[in-house]
C-alpha cells in the first residue's frame, strides 16, 4: 500500500490530506474537510491537471501582451506542451476578455482565452 500525503488547494483552509492507494487505485482520503478536497486529492494522485496562465504577444494594439489562460485545466504532463504554443502564438489587437486564441490547445479539447483586454494602439488600422 502506498501512502501520499497533500495539501488541498480548492479553498483557503488548505487541509492537509493522506491518500492511500494500492495498485494505483485510491483506497481512502483522510484530512479533508469537505468534498471538494476528497474530489482533488483523488484526482491528482491520478491524474494532476492544471489551470495553465501566461502571457500571448499582441501586435497593433495598446500595449504588447495580453494575459491568457486555460479555460478548464488540461493534464499536468502537458503544461510544457501548452506553454510552447503559447510562446508561439500571436494575436492581433483588439482582443477581449473570453475571446478564444486557440481553440484546442495540444490536443486538450481545451481553449486558451484572454482574460483582459488590449485595444487597438493610436495608428493601429481598425479591425
Amino acid at each position: 500500500m502506498e501512502t501520499r500525503h497533500l495539501t488541498c488547494i480548492q479553498c483557503p483552509r488548505g487541509c492537509q490530506m493522506t491518500v492511500e492507494l494500492e495498485g494505483g487505485e485510491v483506497l481512502s482520503v483522510a484530512g479533508n474537510t469537505c468534498k471538494r478536497g476528497d474530489v482533488y486529492a483523488r484526482k491528482e494522485v491520478t491524474h494532476p491537471t492544471r489551470t495553465v496562465t501566461s502571457t500571448v504577444s499582441v501586435t497593433g494594439g495598446e500595449r504588447e501582451r495580453v494575459s491568457v489562460k486555460t479555460r478548464e485545466d488540461v493534464p499536468k504532463e502537458l503544461i510544457f506542451d501548452v506553454m510552447r504554443v503559447v510562446n508561439h502564438t500571436s494575436v492581433a489587437a483588439p482582443v477581449h476578455v473570453g475571446d478564444v486564441l486557440v481553440p484546442d490547445v495540444c490536443g486538450t479539447g481545451v481553449p486558451l482565452v484572454a482574460t483582459s483586454t488590449v485595444r487597438q494602439g493610436a495608428g493601429s488600422p481598425v479591425s
